[in-house]
């Protein structure tokens, strides 16, 4: 995380500098709010601000705002004066950390405000083999295109390869292609030259060249209007790109990285997507299976949110009960990722007693969810269990692809013949004839477990 500290480094303040240091932060420093505005608007750039609360945080944010310069602000200050922290938080800043720091709480505060620390919770085999995927490719400076629905992590994989690129010691940075208006989008990640255009004050530089060395993810690329485009596809052909209003172009070595919830191959059909460009960024395809197909990793990322907002709201961590944990394990979530972590904030604050209950879990709506019917929770087990293994069969035989097909959906079925032939759609005859051939050539057939019928 890249932290841009505003005010004279005196005492507590340089302490509380050398303790986000030790977190991880990489930290750069200016005494002024127009120096700060300078800095990010010549490409430092920054993903949190920590400013002393005796500047004039309100005017450092209109004045970032003003240059579409988006980074959040946590004040900070001296004796910890109750009005004065409660101005910066009217002032615009997101936090308030007093000083002399302590090393828990800016640690908490820089994670929690700069939203950076996000790690890889995986226990499904179906994401195992994303994560596989994402391992090989990562050292290469190979474009990847990564695809799912909306909520399903696709910036969180993103950081993961940067990580775990050649790259990982300089800067990632990301751009909501959805997010900012078409018309200034092009200034955002190309930057612009002092009277460019109305309001183009001073130069600015964008996003390709902030993340010179590094990484740059263009998230929901499918946004983007046509001809910006034409200009991102050769920006990625040459390594070069034209600042709005420049006269020469500026060359630039990063890896690029795209997502997007919608199908490209479609939109590419339908003429709103360039099939030039796909190919240029689709050297490799990460798609994330949506939570419903990964139902091993829900019950981790649960309890990976309960810590994460037991420790942000400064609550005990509480585990989660039994049923709690299946209600959660039969849930769609429909929202993915996102509604699961909105739904763990919400029953960390409404949880009562010592566990946290089914009736702290609750949708966005109040409603809690809905009993877990054992059944279903077994069919949906299986049913993922064969939509990974479909997607590991390249290279096998077709009697090697059955064979493994129906033996890893017995196993999610607890060796239940009747759920695995109606999942499998073949008969329970045809099932029993093929695991009697399986046994014969000295295959391990998995027998029903406890509770299961053998039907």
């Amino acid at each position: 995380m890249r932290l841009l500290v505003v005010g004279k480094l005196s005492g507590q303040l340089s302490t509380a500098v050398k303790m986000a240091m030790s977190a991880g932060a990489k930290v750069s420093h200016v005494e002024t709010i127009e120096a700060a505005t300078h800095a990010l608007r010549a490409g430092q750039g920054a993903d949190l601000l920590m400013v002393d609360y005796d500047l004039d945080i309100a005017g450092l944010i209109a004045a970032n705002e003003a240059e579409r310069i988006r980074a959040p602000v946590v004040a900070c200050g001296i004796a910890a004066d109750p009005r004065r922290a409660a101005d910066a938080i009217r002032a615009g800043a997101k936090e308030f950390i007093p000083l002399p720091p302590e090393a828990n709480l800016i640690a908490a505060v820089l994670a929690a405000v700069s939203d950076d620390n996000r790690p890889m919770v995986v226990r499904d085999p179906a994401m195992q083999q994303v994560i596989q995927l994402a391992d090989q490719v990562a050292p290469s400076d190979a474009s990847i295109l990564i695809t799912g629905e909306s909520g399903s992590g696709k910036e969180v994989i993103a950081r993961y390869v940067h990580q775990k690129s050649r790259r990982s010691n300089k800067t990632f940075i990301s751009v909501n292609c959805a997010a900012i208006p078409e018309n200034l989008l092009e200034s955002e990640l190309f930057g612009h030259e002092k009277g460019a255009f109305t309001g183009a004050l001073a130069r600015r530089i964008g996003k390709f060249e902030e993340a010179n060395g590094g990484t740059l993810l263009l998230d929901e690329i499918s946004e983007m209007d046509a001809r910006l485009q034409a200009k991102l596809l050769r920006a990625i052909q040459e390594r070069e790109i034209d600042r709005v209003g420049g006269s020469k172009p500026v060359k630039v070595d990063i890896r690029i990285l795209a997502t997007s919830n919608r199908d490209l191959a479609q939109a590419v059909k339908e003429g709103t997507f360039r099939e030039d460009l796909l190919y240029r960024l689709n050297v490799v395809n990460l798609r994330l299976p949506p939570l419903r197909e990964r139902p091993g990793d829900v019950i981790a990322m649960a309890e990976f949110f309960v810590k994460k907002y037991a420790a942000a709201n400064g609550m005990p961590e509480k585990p989660l009960s039994a049923e709690a944990k299946r209600r959660l394990a039969a849930h769609r979530w429909p929202g993915n990722v996102r509604e699961l972590e909105n739904a763990m904030h919400r029953a960390v604050l409404l949880a009562v007693g010592p566990e946290i209950d089914e009736n702290a879990i609750r949708l966005p709506d109040g409603q809690p969810l809905a009993p877990a019917d054992p059944m279903v929770r077994t069919a949906q087990a299986a049913a993922s269990a064969a939509e990974v293994a479909t997607r590991s069969f390249v290279g096998q035989t077709v009697a090697e692809m059955e064979q493994q097909l129906i033996i890893d959906t017995l196993e999610h079925c607890f060796g239940n013949r009747t759920h695995a032939a109606n999942i499998l759609g073949i008969s329970i005859r045809t099932l029993r004839n093929k695991l009697k051939e399986y046994t014969e050539a000295g295959v391990s057939v998995p027998a029903p477990q406890m509770g299961a019928s053998a039907a």
